[in-house]
């Protein structure tokens, strides 16, 4: 009588212990590469904030043109974003990912030839539309390998990318402009592309060679590791979930995620293409300080994502995760509006709105495959992105033709402060059901 209960407690113990070998082996094997990998996919977009610094004494660049520049990106990147994200699902996350990081890579690169505003513009929808795909790919492939009560953690660690490489790229931003400026007769900025566009095309090489489709394709997972993660999948294969794309489009939650993420890419995009000016406005004029000093906030959110992703998981809830972080972020560019003068305050209020913009997003990208599978999460989750990654395309432009107007980005602050609140606000007050309901939580 006493001695089925121990095998069955042996038994349990056996199966937690192959299931967290088999997750630990899947985070070290592919988180690790794919953060590497955009790191360079976020240096690559934003890289011309920097350049900015340079480009415009070049030839004549304007705010204006230098936000549209910015912008016309995210046009690249909507149109070629749906159709990348189901060849991703048909031909494998190996190959595809490798050449959208190749191609990407020799367009980013190309930038040190840009000598007028046509190509300037010409470029950067190229480089929209050959990175279109990367990040709804990524998030895509986390759903073949971690189960939903995992994702929140996979995509904090995954999208620490974001703030690292305003850690890293702003200090070698700033090193390459100062000290590479007219070495071989070229100045910094074209050194920039350069310097971050080469090692992309390797990345993309490195990524056919060492990554994997599917846990089936892991020979580094034992039979056992292999079995325990399809069988945790299999179990989130209900029929509650969407697999068809056309029916996906009909899906509220959908409609409802994309604009959230409208509204909270209008801060991101915001603040990324704009934060060294925004320093450099505040009274800082060396490039490499710029540079230093822009790495602060990327710090804190960086901190910022681990701590909510795990937060978020541990308690199974999502709703509160993403409504408050994002007010958090509105109350940081109301406060960088008002003390963007003194640098100081500046750069606490720029931390402040950085760990709650980008804070929010790995608990928001746990929600789009509690509604949707298969070839509908590839569509949907690209169709979630696109659309929202438009918000790329005004912000960056809202904050040039202001300051153009006005001569200060205060105004535009504010603006993007009111974005905030309001995904904030709708989330915390009408979030669906189904997607505000408490995931299974990890024991």
């Amino acid at each position: 009588m006493t001695t089925a209960p121990a095998t069955n407690e042996v038994d349990l113990s056996s199966d937690s212990i192959i299931e967290a070998s088999a997750y630990r082996k899947v985070t070290w094997r592919i988180v690790p590469l794919l953060v590497v990998c955009f790191i360079f996919a976020y240096l690559d977009r934003v890289n011309i904030s920097f350049a900015k610094l340079q480009m415009q004494g070049s030839f004549g660049l304007s705010d204006a043109a230098y936000g549209l520049g910015a912008g016309i990106f995210f046009i690249g990147y909507f149109l070629f974003e749906i159709p990348s994200n189901i060849i991703l699902q048909r031909v494998g996350a190996r190959l595809w990912i490798a050449r959208i990081m190749i191609s990407w890579g020799i367009a980013s690169a190309c930038m040190m030839f840009v000598r007028n505003e046509t190509w300037f513009y010409i470029l950067r929808f190229t480089i929209g539309a050959t990175e279109a795909g990367f990040l709804p790919g990524i998030i895509l492939y986390f759903t073949f390998w971690f189960p939903a009560k995992k994702r929140a953690q996979i995509n904090a660690l995954f999208l620490t990318s974001v703030p690292l490489s305003g850690v890293i790229g702003g200090p070698i931003a700033g090193y390459i402009l100062t000290y590479l400026d007219g070495v071989a007769g070229l100045p910094g900025w074209q050194w920039l592309f350069v310097a971050e566009g080469v090692p992309t095309v390797l990345l993309g090489i490195a990524v056919a060679l060492l990554l994997r489709d599917r846990p089936s394709d892991a020979t580094w997972l034992t039979a056992a590791e292999r079995q325990a993660i399809e069988n945790n999948l299999a179990l989130e294969a209900d029929k509650d979930r969407v697999h068809h794309f056309g029916k996906a489009l009909l899906r509220p939650e959908i409609f409802f995620l994309t604009a959230v993420f409208f509204l909270l890419l209008i801060g991101l995009w915001g603040f990324t293409f704009w934060l060294p000016e925004l320093i450099k406005q505040a009274g800082v004029a060396s490039k490499m300080t710029i540079g230093l000093l822009a790495a602060t906030p990327y710090s804190v959110a960086c901190v910022a994502m681990v701590l909510v992703g795990r937060s978020s998981d541990r308690t199974g809830e999502r709703r509160l995760h993403l409504g408050i972080t994002a007010l958090i972020g509105s109350v940081g560019f109301l406060l960088s509006g008002w003390f963007g003068a003194n640098i100081n305050l500046a750069i606490i209020a720029l931390a402040v709105a950085a760990a709650g913009t980008i804070g929010c997003f790995p608990v928001f990208w746990s929600l789009p495959p509690k509604s949707l599978a298969g070839p509908a999460a590839a569509g949907g989750i690209a169709l979630i992105n696109s659309v929202g990654n438009l918000a790329g395309a005004i912000s960056p432009y809202l904050v040039g033709k202001v300051k153009d107007l006005t001569g200060s980005t205060e105004a535009a602050l504010y603006v993007i402060a009111g974005s905030m609140l309001i995904s904030a606000t709708i989330v915390l007050i009408s979030l669906p059901k189904k997607l505000a309901e408490r995931d299974k939580v990890i024991v």
